[in-house]
């Protein structure tokens, strides 16, 4: 189970430096091996291999109705490995399409991570709390 939040740098080629706390378990269950692709929201999906293909059964299985959203999560799916220092290269490609350059956000959620562009995401962010809670928070407790 990943949660919580990392302030992170990629270096100058493009990797990130996995936050010590997860490697073991991404070493463990996934033999370090991750896939990344596009999120809808403008963010990276990061997924502990077993996790991705889960997620890839899911989605190859949609009708063809959905055959640009699988393109979107399949067809720009990138797999890499950490390497021996915990760093995952981030492809050029995916980089660019979160508008990921330095900084960076590494969130948790469960299964996988998100990777946020870290002005992007602050400005996300702000604009989510100015808001409406949705609906199905109404009867959670605090």
């Amino acid at each position: 189970m990943f949660q919580g939040a990392s302030s992170i740098s990629l270096d100058a080629k493009g990797r990130l430096s996995v936050p010590t706390r997860y490697r073991d378990m991404l070493s463990a269950t996934a033999a370090g091996q991750l896939t990344i692709t596009k999120h809808p929201h403008g963010c990276l999906m990061v997924f502990p291999r077993p996790e991705w293909e889960a997620f890839r059964v899911r989605i190859a299985a949609l009708p063809m109705s959905a055959q640009w959203w699988k393109r979107i999560f399949l067809g720009n799916a990138s797999d890499c490995e950490l390497d021996a220092s915990g760093r995952v290269l981030v492809a050029p490609e995916l980089r660019c399409a979160a508008g990921i350059t330095k900084a960076a956000i590494l969130l948790g959620l469960g299964n996988h991570f998100e990777l946020w562009d870290a002005e992007t995401y602050a400005t996300q962010e702000a604009e989510a709390m100015k808001g409406e809670m949705p609906d199905v928070f109404q009867d959670f407790s605090f």
